[in-house]
């Protein structure tokens, strides 16, 4: 596990010094599907800091918009999308629906960037955060970078078992 740490630490925390962001894309993979949809309630994993720093975000700087990254990978539930039942998560804790904007296609992280780009339309000078797991950081931020969607990096969910 400890090689998770070199890429964990390639980005370092957000300065938010810098100005509010125009918005926040949030990669998915943060509700445990089978359980959700079977139990008919939202169950989030062990990756909801990605929502729980949105919300967070969005409180802080309320003209930013959320898109929420993910579809379908699911081949239980298939037809069914993470990202209705995010936007319930998130509208339960406040965000207004207005500023949710999802990608109920995606099924990867290249469709996550190309989709989210083409959802958010960014325009020159806009501050875009991407928020997902440390670990997952320069993948993610690469794949955006190559579909052409500047991305700054928000890491969350680090992986702290090696430190104990």
């Amino acid at each position: 596990m400890a090689l998770l740490l070199p890429l964990e630490n390639r980005f370092p925390q957000w300065d938010e010094t810098r100005g509010a962001p125009t918005g926040i894309v949030v990669l998915g993979d943060v509700i445990r599907m089978t359980v959700s949809f079977m139990r008919n309630e939202i169950s989030i994993d062990s990756s909801a800091s990605r929502l729980i720093a949105a919300v967070e975000l969005q409180c802080r700087y309320p003209m930013a918009r959320i898109v929420f990254a993910a579809g379908n990978a699911n081949v239980v539930f298939n037809g069914r999308s993470e990202s209705e039942l995010v936007v319930r998560f998130l509208e339960n804790l406040g965000v207004p629906s207005d500023d949710i904007a999802v990608d109920p296609a995606a099924r990867n992280t290249i469709e996550n960037a190309v989709n989210a780009k083409k959802i958010a339309a960014p325009k020159p000078g806009e501050r875009w955060l991407l928020v997902t797991s440390a670990a997952h950081m320069p993948r993610a931020t690469g794949l955006f970078r190559a579909a052409g969607f500047a991305v700054e990096a928000y890491p969350v969910d680090f992986f702290d078992r090696w430190l104990a």
